[in-house]
């Protein structure tokens, strides 16, 4: 496995992988080292979080080498489905794994999402339209939903 640190809006973050893909995606809450080099079995995400960031992609086309167990994964799946740009709540995604009252279930995988943006996790929020839960804080998921907002809120100054 080998691991880099990039900067992002977000703070650093913490990308881990080996030639099967792409296993984690984070956002740290400590200032670790930037690295100076990318090792080439990462360099695809680490351009295309940048790209991300910088408003140029709006979709990640990595290898994702997910681990988790089998109801995690089918849930990791349905929120790489979830288009940029909006959002489902934790009813509908049970819904969508064929069982409405799995949200608790559904609530627990979507946290334990190890491909922080790249399996948009942000993107799920409560029934009434509340942010709920995000492993990497509420300020940050706020943050990713607003800059994939398709309506920006233009400032005067």
């Amino acid at each position: 496995m080998s691991t880099c640190y990039i900067e992002t809006p977000l703070g650093n973050a913490e990308i881990v992988g080996d030639n099967d893909g792409v296993s984690s995606v984070s956002i740290l809450n400590t200032i670790e080292k930037i690295s100076e080099s990318i090792p080439e079995e990462l360099s695809d995400c680490v351009s295309q979080l940048k790209a991300y960031f910088n408003n140029e992609l709006q979709h990640f086309d990595l290898k994702l080498n997910f681990k988790g167990t089998d109801f995690q994964k089918k849930v990791w799946k349905l929120l790489e489905a979830i288009p940029y740009g909006k959002t489902i709540s934790y009813l509908e995604l049970s819904k969508q794994l064929g069982d409405p009252k799995a949200i608790r279930a559904a609530a627990s995988a979507n946290g334990k999402n190890p491909l922080w943006i790249i399996v948009p996790c942000h993107r799920v929020i409560g029934s009434d339209g509340s942010l709920t839960g995000y492993a990497g804080g509420l300020h940050r998921k706020q943050w990713l939903l607003n800059h994939e907002s398709l309506n920006k809120q233009q400032t005067l100054f």
